[in-house]
């Protein structure tokens, strides 16, 4: 048996998002940005899924820019916000996704801020108190907390951080790659600046995402070298991509609450037969249904002879999952989530993610599987 539980990396096309990009590729070939007919055609499809993602996000399509993922969108968030604002201090969590770290971490190296890393109680939830005091004493701050975290699922509620920021007049930006075609977001009632969206992460294609910028926000490009995007993002539109998107997301509201619950209901059956077969078996971050994300867990087991050969193990034994975010794979430094969070750096940890397309006797087999390796540790 082979089985995929690596869904929060990236996650296989939609039929019905590959028919839609297929019958794109064979009839709009044009460039959008000419002005003759087939170029006209191709640019209608472009703002056709622009108005198809602002309607389902409850924004306005002109809020909406698409880019070539969720670090692209993340980064000109970022850069363009300080810059752009004269914003000279920062407020993140230590468990974000490197797209935001990182990105920070390099303006204060460079000089351009300060950045204040904030506190997280036990099972990786960020202190809002600490968010407050924060602000309180920083005017006119950038703030990017993660919806969702990628690898041991914690969700954060971003009205209670938006209230918070709102208080203080801090920009806030969040990263809702993980959340994006999972939960709804209702962008005319939530009071936040920028989100951001990757296709592949609900059942779209790679190399296309897009940021959402409130439109009382004018920011300038990060990319330069062309008019597309209403002047705001250079570069030929990746338009087999941007169809494929808009149609990813239309599937997932449509789904919604079906996939919600059924792949909540597998979640929860991991737990409790992992915590059956395997009784010094560790679960990284919450659980709680309410305040996780239905599409992650995250394991650290008893072997600890097999920290270094986990996940190849179960690759030979037809299991594809992660040891963290797969965006990392192949650093040798470990989890900054797992090491943030404070989890034992002797136990293997494994994250498992799940789709639509998993069953209860895939879950079965890898709960078998992992049982054999602990018990022949």
């Amino acid at each position: 048996m082979q089985v995929y539980l690596d869904n929060a990396a990236t996650t296989a096309l939609d039929p019905e998002v590959i028919e839609v990009m297929t019958a794109t590729m064979q009839n709009d070939f044009g460039n959008p940005s000419s002005i003759h007919t087939h170029g006209r055609q191709v640019k209608t499809i472009i703002e056709k899924a622009r108005k198809t993602i602002a309607n389902l996000l409850h924004a306005s399509p002109s809020e909406i820019f698409f880019t070539s993922g969720g670090t692209e969108a993340d980064n000109m968030a970022i850069f363009r916000s300080i810059e752009d604002f004269g914003i000279t201090h920062a407020i993140t969590s230590p468990i974000e996704h490197h797209a935001v770290l990182h990105t920070l971490e390099e303006l204060e190296k460079s000089g351009k801020i300060h950045l204040d890393i904030l506190n997280l109680d036990s099972e990786g939830h960020i202190d809002l108190q600490h968010l407050e005091q924060l602000l309180a004493s920083n005017p006119r701050s950038f703030v990017s907390i993660m919806q969702a975290n990628n690898e041991i699922g914690n969700l954060t509620d971003l009205h209670q951080v938006s209230e918070i920021c709102q208080r203080y007049n801090a920009v806030l930006h969040s990263d809702t790659v993980q959340t994006m075609g999972h939960y709804t977001h209702n962008l005319s009632e939530l009071k936040i600046d920028f989100i951001t969206g990757a296709g592949h992460k609900f059942h779209g294609p790679k190399g296309v995402g897009f940021l959402y910028i409130n439109g009382k926000n004018k920011i300038k490009p990060l990319i330069y070298g062309g008019a597309q995007e209403r002047n705001m993002r250079g570069g030929t539109e990746n338009v087999y991509g941007i169809a494929g998107i808009a149609r990813a997301l239309e599937i997932a509201y449509r789904d919604m609450e079906e996939h919600h619950a059924y792949i909540q209901g597998l979640k929860s059956y991991m737990i409790n037969e992992l915590s059956k077969a395997i009784p010094d078996i560790q679960f990284n971050g919450c659980t709680d249904p309410n305040r996780s994300l239905y599409t992650v867990v995250n394991v650290s087991l008893p072997c600890t002879e097999m920290a270094d050969v986990l996940l190849f193990n179960l690759d030979i034994m037809g299991i594809s999952a992660s040891g963290g975010s797969a965006c990392s794979s192949g650093s040798d430094i470990g989890s900054h989530v797992l090491t943030g969070i404070k989890v034992d750096s002797a136990r293997p940890s494994v994250r498992f993610s799940f789709c639509k397309w998993n069953t209860k006797e895939e879950i079965d087999f890898v709960v078998e599987k992992l049982k054999e390796i602990c018990e022949h540790k």
